[in-house]
């Protein structure tokens, strides 16, 4: 079975391709062993659930046995169980976003008596809870779009007979992109660690690879430790990434990337490579799978050591990508492409960052300039 690395203690039996937080349950709650209260709580209504389901036929036991633990009513529990399994298998959402939907609902539909009681009223107050809280406009327009799915698809199959949150205003969330590294500025970054792995240490050369890939391509990091070494393709320098949506693209990545993949897969993998280990491209001390939270430590430690550069994530490298992109003349379609966007109004948010180049561009060209 596969294993992820973590940068916590060892665990035995983690959920097979779970590469984006700890494990969950068939519903995105913890998985069993989380807690010995919870633990003991699931078990007994899991048992008092299965004796009633016995009796009657056969019911919502996992669901019954969501209600103790979220503090929602067994009919909501029961719904959102099914909603969660909606999310997962029909519209194929990955298990972070699963997860992200539970919470947001479980907030949103906790006092509630009865799902026939869920009101516009009712979810007014809780955003508004929300947001008298301290959460950002983003927080709140994304527990609105959790809330208007769910009642949509809580009418569409009889759970409701009107949606109550068809009327639900949403804030518009900014769209203001984090601080993004100059060219020159991961430049530097790149070359530390490249210094770093001179000696052709296992864990300095994988932290090398997770930069160049970052960067080189713009995938994000669950992408990225998601991939197998079959995915991986020298001779013509692309990545078989699969994304959000299991939605699969192909990235390209350049020669520095390419020279850092090589020593990885000649020095560093088959050192930490084990008899266990899945065929993921990117492993962790242990030979598991390298967990998304150990890549965004590597990116940080690494941006940290070269004095002046932000602080950003994996993520301010798939930001940092597209920018220099576009700022060296890609087109747009490309970079949309390259990242996976669904649609080019996301990509278009980098265009604000490129404003200078399109000034010198009038400047020169523009008869009246």
């Amino acid at each position: 079975m596969a294993r992820t690395e973590s940068s916590g203690p060892a665990t035995t039996g983690p959920v097979p391709g779970a590469v984006d937080g700890p494990a969950v349950g068939p519903a995105g709650a913890p998985a069993a062993g989380a807690g010995s209260a919870g633990s003991a709580a699931s078990a007994g209504s899991a048992a008092s659930a299965g004796s009633a389901a016995s009796a009657g036929g056969g019911g919502a036991a996992e669901g019954d046995g969501a209600a103790g633990g979220d503090g929602l009513a067994p009919d909501i529990a029961s719904a959102l169980e099914e909603f969660t399994g909606h999310l997962r298998h029909e519209r194929n959402r990955s298990p972070h976003t699963v997860r992200g939907y539970r919470s947001d609902l479980t907030d949103l539909l906790r006092g509630l008596p009865c799902l026939g009681a869920l009101d516009l009223d009712h979810l007014r107050r809780r955003l508004g809870a929300t947001h008298a809280a301290g959460a950002g406009r983003a927080t709140v327009a994304r527990r609105t779009a959790a809330a208007r799915t769910f009642c949509a698809w809580a009418v569409r199959t009889g759970r409701l007979d009107h949606d109550p949150a068809a009327r639900l205003g949403s804030p518009r969330a900014g769209t203001v992109l984090p601080e993004v590294p100059a060219a020159a500025e991961t430049a530097a970054v790149l070359a530390a660690v490249t210094s770093g792995a001179a000696e052709d240490a296992p864990e300095a050369l994988r932290d090398l690879l997770v930069l160049e890939l970052l960067y080189a391509t713009g995938i994000r990091v669950a992408e990225l430790c998601g991939l197998d070494v079959g995915a991986v393709d020298e001779s013509t320098r692309t990545l078989r990434v699969r994304g959000k949506g299991d939605r699969e693209r192909t990235v390209v990545f350049g020669v520095p990337a390419a020279r850092s993949l090589r020593r990885w897969l000649d020095h560093g993998r088959p050192a930490l490579a084990t008899p266990s280990s899945p065929p993921a491209l990117l492993l962790g001390v242990r030979g598991g799978r390298l967990d998304p939270r150990v890549a965004r430590t590597v990116v940080h430690r690494a941006i940290r050591a070269v004095p002046g550069v932000p602080d950003v994530g994996p993520h301010g490298l798939r930001h940092a990508a597209a920018t220099h992109l576009l700022e060296g003349g890609a087109d747009l379609r490309y970079v949309q492409e390259l990242l996976g966007h669904a649609t080019l109004s996301t990509t278009q948010l980098y265009t604000h960052v490129t404003v200078d180049r399109l000034k010198v561009v009038h400047d020169q060209a523009h008869p009246r300039a």
